[in-house]
């Protein structure tokens, strides 16, 4: 947990800095900040795909991962956390799923939990002590808080909850899913990750076209098990 603690210290004290020095920030240089990170996740979530050793798995994944999220309703929790909280600890004069504390919450919440090195990082963090890569990866998320924080506003600092409760779960499970997970898993796992990155940052960081992300997050779960299941088949 040690990792996931780290994490969370840096999501705060970089959303901390980006609403104390945000107010100072040209409005155009926020914007510009925010595209250039929409750009890199959206590349990010590219190279990911590419470590895909089977497109079709992906594919499947996103399907059977979207219907679980169309049926739980996965988006919709999220922004109704993000509005309970916005309720009790915000002051902004915008309110409802498109206001600018949920929108800070689900953009920040998504982008800090979705990816190869939380995965990976909160398995080697929990299986061996070793916070190394989930050291890196806070210094990422720093940073990146700054930015989100000073144009969307406190919600960016309420992502360092789910940070808490996702990466600290993986990393107490990490027993069992290491002892699970293979590597062709992990490879389909990182690729329905990174097409869930390119959702990310065509719908809320690039505003290009409006996308419910928030529901293909099970295709996290589904590319591993159906990588298993085809694993299954394929024995004589």
């Amino acid at each position: 947990m040690t990792g996931t603690i780290i994490n969370v210290i840096a999501v705060l004290t970089g959303g901390a800095i980006g609403l104390i020095f945000g107010s100072r920030i040209p409005e155009r240089f926020k914007s510009t900040v925010i595209a250039g990170m929409g750009l890199f996740t959206a590349v990010m979530g590219l190279q990911m795909f590419l470590k895909s050793e089977n497109q079709l798995i992906v594919l499947g994944a996103i399907i059977i991962g979207t219907l679980l999220g169309e049926w739980w309703r996965i988006e919709d929790g999220l922004q109704a956390l993000g509005q309970t909280l916005e309720k009790r600890f915000s002051r902004d004069s915008e309110e409802g799923a498109g206001s600018r504390f949920v929108r800070g919450f689900m953009v920040a919440s998504l982008l800090f939990c979705v990816g190869p090195m939380t995965i990976l990082g909160s398995i080697q963090d929990g299986l061996t002590g070793n916070y190394n890569l989930l050291a890196v990866k806070s210094t990422l998320d720093g940073f990146a808080a700054v930015a989100f924080a000073s144009t969307l506003g406190v919600g960016v600092l309420f992502s360092s909850l789910v940070v808490l409760v996702y990466q600290g779960g993986i990393s107490l499970l990490a027993g069992t899913l290491s002892a699970v997970i293979s590597e062709p898993m992990m490879n389909e796992m990182t690729a329905a990750g990174g097409v869930i990155l390119v959702g990310l940052a065509i719908s809320n960081l690039l505003e290009i076209k409006k996308i419910r992300v928030g529901n293909f997050l099970p295709a996290l779960a589904a590319a591993p098990l159906i990588v298993w299941v085809v694993e299954k088949l394929a024995l004589p």
